[in-house]
């Protein structure tokens, strides 16, 4: 690939492209969320309210490997206007939805569009800009993630507040429809594309198979557990016969080969177990705070955003770390210390300093910048030009995956240990009444349930530092001694 056939003012134009639309498609989780009571209450949806995050999660996990092929043999120019436009006609429907069920089906078509953005964000930077210009400008990049961290449940907010909350679904379609101009005005492709394309239908069906049915499975984790028990079974042997399928055909849809590489496998691995332990403190520091700590929902979402900050900062340093270190001791160091800080809270009692959690926050914002940031840079760098599409398709996959399966086995270790611990007439709605009031409720029995919404938190975090463990002993084994260029 040739860096320098595309001029600044193109690199720009592309650059701000990229930009939008990696805001565009982040933002829709924040943005959602903060609208889904008035969501769920005016299309009166409780039953299927997770469908409403599910939908779009799974359409986005089944479809990213597919468009990293795709882009790897018709171009990322193509796919990526495909993915905008797709993104922008389902925020569209998503937005005119008149009944629940209708809104699930706008998710997953909205999905189907992101599944494409998102990954080519990251494939575009590596087309146009070389090794070395690449860290800075994915730092730069992740400024767009976190601006979506910091300023999607405001703008979530304000606009259910002050006008409905289909407007949080229609803002992304003027921004759809600038990426695309941007794109379709500014990218000029110039990369070498395979002749021909051969689709690899078992190959999707399997991957769809085993993708659905360990979403599914993990949904019903607590709930259904028979249930998840065979959908995890199906997961299982899909997977196997998904990867018994990708050995023997011609052009497989995540080709085996980019594994034969074990520092790039390392890195696939070690962004998915990452983003399961970044969903863990997003999703229970605030919870933490609010049930035990009674302080409000807003103080204690500016924990997840002290993280976000020191993410984006430390992402700006990723080039120089890697130009001067071997990936393995930046890796092993900056989660050892993540490992170290996350044991404190196995052992916090109920006087541990809200400020630790700040500190925990910030030190997890830094070791993840780094170490994600670095993940991706060297999982495009380490494979052949023609196969970086499907490169980076497989690490966001493992990325969104990471999250979606944790966040449903926290949510399960949660419920599971507060069962085991109700005695004394209390009730499992009595702890979740205290778990999401807003702090201000006044309920009986605190000093009985406080405690067991403690073990239940601590019994969370022994598995976040388990997973913190095993991509410790992971990296150690990266057999590259070399500091990569």
């Amino acid at each position: 690939m040739n860096h320098s056939n595309i001029g600044h003012r193109n690199r720009g134009v592309i650059l701000i492209a990229v930009f939008i639309a990696t805001f565009m498609t982040s933002v829709e989780v924040t943005i959602v969320t903060t609208a889904l009571p008035s969501i769920i209450s005016e299309l009166h949806g409780l039953a299927y309210q997770s469908w409403i995050m599910s939908a779009y999660l799974l359409t986005t996990a089944i479809t990213t490997p597919i468009y990293g092929k795709l882009a790897d043999t018709l171009g990322r120019r193509k796919v990526f206007q495909w993915g905008v436009t797709v993104f922008t006609i389902g925020s569209l429907l998503s937005g005119l939805s008149p009944s629940i069920l209708f809104l699930i089906v706008a998710r997953a078509i909205q999905g189907i569009g992101a599944g494409a953005v998102m990954p080519l964000t990251f494939t575009i930077i590596a087309d146009i800009f070389s090794f070395e210009q690449r860290a800075n400008v994915l730092a730069l990049n992740n400024t767009a993630w976190g601006l979506s961290a910091l300023v999607g449940p405001l703008i979530g907010g304000f606009l259910v507040d002050h006008l409905s909350w289909h407007w949080v679904f229609f803002v992304n379609v003027p921004l759809g429809i600038i990426v695309a101009l941007l794109i379709w005005l500014g990218y000029q492709e110039n990369i070498e594309l395979k002749n021909q394309l051969i689709i690899d239908w078992l190959g999707i069906i399997w991957l769809a198979i085993s993708l659905v049915s360990l979403l599914l499975g993990i949904q019903a984790l607590d709930t259904l557990p028979l249930v998840a028990g065979s959908l995890l079974v199906v997961t299982i042997v899909a997977t196997w016969l998904f990867l018994r399928h990708e050995k023997h055909f011609a052009d497989p849809l995540i080709s085996p080969k980019m594994f034969h590489s074990k520092t790039f496998t390392i890195q696939i691995i070690t962004a998915t177990i990452l983003s399961g332990v970044l969903i863990g403190y997003q999703m229970y520091f605030p919870i933490w705070l609010q049930s035990l700590y009674r302080v409000s929902a807003t103080t204690a979402g500016l924990v997840v955003t002290s993280s976000s900050i020191m993410w984006l900062v430390a992402s700006f340093f990723v080039g120089k770390l890697i130009a001067r270190f071997v990936p393995k001791q930046i890796a092993v160091t900056l989660i050892g210390v993540m490992l170290l800080s996350y044991l404190s809270l196995i052992f916090a009692s109920q006087a541990f300093p809200v400020w630790a959690f700040y500190v925990i926050a910030m030190i997890n914002g830094i070791g993840m910048g780094i170490v994600v940031s670095m993940n991706t840079i060297l999982s495009q760098h380490l494979v052949p030009n023609e196969m970086v599409g499907s490169a980076t398709s497989v690490l966001t996959l493992g990325r969104s995956l990471g999250q979606t399966v944790m966040a449903g086995v926290y949510g399960a270790i949660l419920n599971l240990v507060i069962r085991l611990q109700l005695h004394g007439g209390i009730t499992f709605s009595r702890v979740n009444n205290v778990i999401s009031s807003k702090g201000a409720a006044v309920v009986a029995n605190r000093s009985l349930i406080d405690p067991i919404i403690l073990t239940a938190l601590h019994m969370v975090f022994v598995g976040v530092v388990a997973m913190l463990v095993v991509v410790l002993v992971i990296n150690i084994l990266d057999p590259n001694k070399k500091i990569i260029r």
